[in-house]
């Protein structure tokens, strides 16, 4: 499903040049629940889509090697107790960013799914990651404003998981809507786990 929409690219010959303007240029600095800086990404407008540059360095506490999970999230509000429990972190930034059209465009997939990031153990103690993409699911303008989250583990792109609870092991019914079920809460969420950063993009 996410081929359809991402592609990776380093191809430079399609940039803009110089002389255009970079006004639908877009960052977001992403913390953890700590309040500890983590992450930059940048996305970019060009001609092809949007270029985003993904770059990490997290305590492996919020990060361990392994893939995770990487979507634009709806509401820009990133709020975090460190206190708490995970599973309550970042939920302040809504569900994943999707248009009125998704499961049309997309075949179920939201626009917000990006590929997930491969994060690895420097050795001292820290996960880090760099990445680079082109996405033609949303522009710039799309997204400025909105949440972007680091899941705890790998998005399994609709793919039913594994596990003990009755929203894993079996598709036990074809509404995707439904959350309560397999099939609706990996339609969802993409089974990505907990959410350990979170920043918001600004224009």
């Amino acid at each position: 499903l996410l081929a359809a929409g991402v592609y990776f690219s380093s191809d430079a010959s399609s940039h803009r040049s110089a002389a255009e303007p970079d006004g639908d240029d877009a960052r977001a600095v992403l913390r953890n629940a700590a309040g500890e800086q983590v992450g930059v990404v940048k996305f970019s407008q060009e001609d092809d889509g949007v270029h985003v540059k993904v770059k990490l360095d997290a305590p492996l506490a919020t990060l361990p090697a392994g893939y995770h999970g990487f979507h634009v999230h709806a509401t820009g509000t990133c709020t975090a107790d460190a206190s708490l429990a995970e599973s309550t972190w970042f939920t302040s930034a809504g569900g994943h960013y999707k248009d009125a059209d998704a499961a049309h465009a997309y075949h179920g997939a939201h626009n917000g799914d990006l590929p997930i990031v491969l994060v690895n153990d420097d050795g001292a103690g820290r996960g880090v990651a760099e990445a680079r993409f082109v996405t033609d699911r949303f522009d710039v303008d799309d997204i400025v404003g909105r949440g972007l989250i680091v899941h705890k583990v790998a998005d399994n792109y609709r793919n039913v998981p594994l596990g003990a609870d009755a929203r894993q092991y079996t598709p036990n019914t074809d509404n995707v809507n439904d959350s309560a079920t397999a099939t609706g809460f990996t339609a969802a969420t993409g089974n990505a786990g907990s959410r350990m950063a979170c920043g918001v993009i600004e224009g």
